[in-house]
């Protein structure tokens, strides 16, 4: 352990969101600490940069590197490092203790900073959207509860858990109100599949690096503000009514991944997400697992229907699926709502493995539980090259597109896209809908 007069040598294990977002909380301006390095995984090319001197404070006039996590031992060792941190969502449990035992055998402690130490407090009501999974339908809740809300005459910002993939300083507090907001940004995939539909519903989205700024500037133009979860990670914010979702069609996994355990824990609100997908055996597997875990919330039932812009164009054709990126992943899904649609119709499901190049192809090797469906990844230029030309390479007629956001603006295909939707909708009493709008009351809010 270090000298009482010496500042703690701590690294942060992280994925470019949380571990940024523990740091500004807890490390940046504490003379008690010294971050000495980031690890990433999870993203690409995230790591050999460097968290930029504008963001980490005073305390660190030249940033702090971003390193890859396969150097964990070894960076422990060779920077005595006192303390790291795992700092990422959506992982095994047995993986964060192999990753802490690393850690331990360095000669470092190992923690898990919670939500008291790291979340933020809003001056105007939060309801935040969670998941114990990627890919349980988080965005789709958010999406009708925004919808809700406005129609209750409520001037909603929603927050983005963070997706900060390019200029870390440019985008420390971004603010997007139409989809020139997103071109002038550089989104990426990933970031347009979260706010082009919110965009379109007509809602303010705000995302970044910094959520103390981010959360002032939201709380000045709203009277409430949503919280849109990423992975299975808990809110930056404070929620005032916490909604969690859970997955059917991964039954078990309530208990199975971090934090998506700690956030089940956590809700009032338990979401049933899919019940019009999955067995009913494996419904009543979930809703007894969160009774026995969180016996205080409330469970509802909620149904993703899905729909296909023009079935016509699908009909007895071979088709291309294109899926939500991190859902297939690594939210551990073999296909999605666009496979579900396109089985409806089409005459056969072309698998792009065999046309897949470069990234792509790595990603299948990465990812093996992938099914014949194409995930959406486009976190930077080259991964988007790689995309369009496995899409023109496949043989097939058309192109089923379930990612949220509009492919085909995106990149030059040679085929028509026909585009998956999915939403949220109410499959039982009591409903979302009607617990949320008791919230609404209860605050005086309505």
């Amino acid at each position: 352990m270090p000298d009482e007069q010496e500042p703690a040598r701590i690294l942060i294990m992280g994925a470019a969101g949380r571990d940024f977002h523990n740091f500004n909380r807890v490390y940046r301006d504490d003379p008690g600490s010294r971050v000495v390095a980031f690890t990433a995984a999870q993203i690409p090319d995230i790591a050999g940069r460097r968290y930029p001197p504008a963001l980490a404070g005073r305390l660190y006039p030249d940033g702090i590197p971003i390193v890859d996590e396969r150097e964990l031992e070894t960076l422990c060792r060779e920077a005595g490092v006192d303390q790291v941190v795992f700092a990422y969502s959506d992982v095994e449990h047995a993986l964060v203790m192999h990753k802490a035992s690393i850690a331990l055998a360095a000669g470092a402690d190992f923690l898990l900073l919670g939500p008291g130490r790291t979340m933020l407090r809003a001056e105007v009501p939060v309801i935040a959207t969670s998941a114990v999974r990627t890919g349980c339908g988080k965005s789709q809740v958010t999406r009708w509860l925004s919808g809700l809300l406005r129609r209750k005459g409520l001037k909603v910002a929603v927050i983005r858990h963070p997706m900060p993939y390019g200029d870390l300083e440019r985008q420390a507090v971004q603010r997007f109100a139409n989809k020139a907001d997103l071109d002038a940004a550089k989104c990426t995939i990933e970031e347009r599949e979260e706010y082009e539909p919110l965009l379109a519903l007509g809602n303010v989205v705000y995302a970044g690096v910094d959520y103390a700024r981010i959360t002032a500037r939201a709380g000045e133009e709203s009277d409430l503000i949503l919280w849109d979860g990423g992975n299975n990670d808990f809110p930056f914010i404070q929620p005032d009514l916490h909604i969690v979702l859970a997955d059917p069609l991964r039954p078990g996994n309530e208990t199975s991944h971090h934090p998506g355990e700690a956030v089940l824990r956590m809700a009032d609100i338990v979401v049933l997400a899919k019940v019009d997908a999955a067995a009913d055996a494996d419904v009543r597997r979930v809703a007894g697992n969160v009774r026995r875990i969180n016996p205080a919330a409330a469970i509802v039932r909620g149904a993703s229907p899905v729909e296909l812009d023009d079935p016509a164009q699908v009909q007895g054709k071979r088709v291309l699926v294109v899926e939500d990126g991190p859902t297939i992943t690594h939210g551990g899904m073999p296909h999605g709502a666009g496979y579900v649609a396109a089985r409806r119709v089409a005459a056969e499901i072309v698998d792009p493995r065999p046309s897949a190049v470069g990234e792509i192809g790595a990603l299948y090797a990465q990812y093996p539980h992938i099914g014949p469906v194409l995930p959406a990844v486009g976190y930077h230029a080259s991964q988007l090259r790689a995309l369009r030309e496995t899409i023109n390479g496949a043989d097939a007629d058309a192109v089923v597109a379930a990612t949220p956001c509009d492919l085909a603006s995106l990149i030059e295909l040679n085929k028509p896209v026909i585009r998956a939707r999915y939403r949220y909708a109410e499959a039982g009493e009591p409903g979302l809908g009607a617990l949320v709008e008791a919230f609404l009351r209860e605050r005086r809010l309505v």
